[in-house]
């Protein structure tokens, strides 16, 4: 099973970045899926998640309004698309899949079935 997260980079300050994941997990539309992201020196750190279907999302306070989480289940993908970057958002972020999570509020708090690797975005200022 793997996890391909892409998409990061370079980017000013009030900037723009898609992330995308690929997944391989099967069926990918039983899997609920979430963005996590560690910035350096810090701990891993809860972004978005979203639900199987991708008809509900949740969002940590400090994304939200600024970063859309989505998915296509026809190619097994969720993307992350991230508006208005800051500085602080320099991180390494990575998506993660839950097979049994019942509430997508409560993703940040758990175990998941599956990580990405992680790909890099760094905001400038």
């Amino acid at each position: 099973v793997q996890l391909q997260a892409s998409g990061g980079g370079l980017v000013q300050a009030g900037g723009s970045l898609r992330l995308s994941c690929a997944a391989s997990v099967r069926p990918f539309s039983s899997y609920a899926m979430a963005w996590f992201r560690r910035a350096p020196g810090k701990e891993r750190e809860f972004v978005a998640s979203i639900s199987r279907s991708g008809g509900n999302t949740f969002y940590s306070d400090s994304v939200k309004g600024r970063f859309t989480i989505s998915r296509e289940n026809s190619k097994n993908t969720v993307y992350l698309q991230m508006n208005s970057l800051k500085p602080e958002d320099t991180a390494v972020y990575y998506c993660a899949a839950d097979r049994f999570v019942y509430d997508i509020a409560t993703m940040s708090g758990r175990n998941m079935d599956y990580w990405g690797k992680g790909t890099l975005v760094t905001v400038s200022s």
